[in-house]
């Protein structure tokens, strides 16, 4: 559903809400998707929210509580009896309840532990003990389980009578002993006779991730191989829970979201733009803004330094910005591409050699390009030409440019890597950190070239 149609569905929610026509609500809130429902449903008050989702069957109810955010969900809670909350922490899988005790504030999460049985409660009291991102935080203990000796009638009647709690039944884990030992599709299972043994169908050479690993590792494995869901197991090789891909696809999605802003020079937050405060949205950017003006200080000193080189020849002065820019842009454009190769692990530290060797061909050219065209600018677009030295100062110019384009783009690409062998995120090392380098490193080439070439 595009926005048009979202926002379509929003005023006929409020419409119907406002004329109390709560038949022809009924009607339209079944015939639409949980999922579009929870986005139209912004912008309604708290008993608005409410009437609409008790006018939804249980299943889509529970579609739309895990939809929508931890403020509606707050808002939904806080009006639900206790019959109501029960009906929800039944109807949600586990992960989807250790996200929502997560977001909440402590008094609601003492409502939610209380209205859920033994159980679940310590399922998610288990769960909420992994590192936040680790594979563990993010697993369902919520999976088919089958043994190897079963027959596959035996493993459907399996899948009739557990899979209805499950949060898939398209991939089965066959298990011994608790250890993971094989796994099975479904579509294995709908091809074979009712009485093939599982042992024969079942994949050995399986994939699995344990507790521990990173849940960006864990979304790479999921993205690799194409898996639905990617088991989890403890040290001991045991199966304690899964990971399935539509968490796999928040991850991701959030990890993406974290990396642009860091890339921009923003402290990553874990609420939407819009639900973040202004107050909020000024802490996340201050820091860094503050630091870069800092650092920026070296600029300042190396102009302050070559003052002298300035009065002799003030026409340099009116391409320190040129300079800078494209020292910054050409080294911004390495480390994306760096970092964004990183991410997805196209790129690991063994390549840092090839890497190096190819940027600085790619530097090279770009540089034999532009430092030309530069010449041609210099001269005739800014009128060079006319000067006593024009040609000296275009050929400062240009030769600059050329050198800082391989200076910026070694570094564009080197400081991820080094990031990343240090254990930093190399998201860290992107355009504001390497422009402000690159910026004092280009002064300083600049300078350097045009004293040993005008003899200033």
């Amino acid at each position: 559903m595009d926005e048009m149609e979202t926002r379509a569905l929003h005023e006929k929610i409020a419409e119907l809400i406002e004329n109390k026509n709560i038949k022809e609500l009924k009607e339209l809130l079944r015939s639409s998707n949980p999922i579009d429902i929870a986005e139209a449903i912004e912008g309604l008050d708290a008993k608005e929210i409410l009437l609409t989702y008790r006018l939804l069957p249980k299943e889509a109810a529970a579609d739309l509580f895990v939809a929508v955010d931890s403020e509606f969900q707050e808002i939904l809670v806080k009006g639900f009896s206790d019959t109501e909350l029960r009906t929800v922490m039944d109807e949600i899988y586990i992960d989807e309840a250790v996200d929502l005790v997560e977001e909440m504030p402590a008094n609601i999460v003492a409502r939610i532990l209380k209205n859920t049985d033994a159980e679940t409660r310590k399922s998610i009291n288990t769960l909420l003990l992994y590192p936040e991102d680790s594979a563990g935080s993010i697993m369902t203990p919520e999976y088919v389980n089958l043994r190897a000796q079963m027959t596959v009638g035996e493993a459907f009647a399996r899948i009739r009578r557990d899979g209805v709690d499950k949060e898939t039944v398209y991939t089965c884990y066959v298990t011994e002993a608790r250890r993971l030992v094989g796994v099975v599709s479904v579509r294995s299972l709908l091809l074979s006779d009712y009485d093939t043994h599982i042992s024969d169908i079942m994949h050995t050479n399986y994939v699995s991730v344990e507790t521990t690993d990173d849940k960006e590792f864990v979304a790479a494995q999921i993205q690799k191989y194409g898996y639905l869901a990617i088991p989890v197991t403890d040290k001991e090789g045991c199966l304690v829970g899964i990971v399935t891909i539509d968490d796999a696809m928040d991850v991701m999605e959030d990890e993406a979201t974290e990396d642009i802003e860091k890339m921009a020079a923003i402290l990553p937050s874990e609420k939407p733009y819009m639900k973040t405060g202004v107050v909020a949205t000024w802490l996340k950017r201050i820091p860094w803004l503050l630091l870069l003006m800092v650092s920026a200080t070296f600029t300042s000193r190396i102009i302050n330094s070559f003052e002298q080189a300035l009065y002799a020849c003030v026409a340099l002065t009116a391409f320190i910005p040129m300079i800078m820019d494209t020292g910054g842009n050409a080294g911004g454009q390495s480390s994306v591409t760096i970092i964004r190769g990183l991410s997805l692990g196209d790129i690991t530290l063994r390549d840092i050699f090839r890497i190096l060797w190819k940027e600085l061909r790619v530097a090279a050219l770009c540089g034999a390009t532009i430092a030309p065209v530069t010449f041609l600018k210099v001269m005739f677009v800014d009128g060079m030409f006319r000067e006593p030295d024009g040609i000296a100062v275009a050929i400062v110019v240009s030769l600059t440019l050329f050198i800082t384009i391989i200076v910026a783009k070694l570094i564009g690409c080197s400081l991820p890597l080094l990031a990343k062998s240090l254990k930093f995120d190399p998201a860290v090392m992107a355009s504001p950190f390497i422009t402000t380098i690159v910026d004092a490193l280009s002064l300083l080439l600049y300078f350097a070239v045009a004293q040993r070439l005008l003899d200033i």
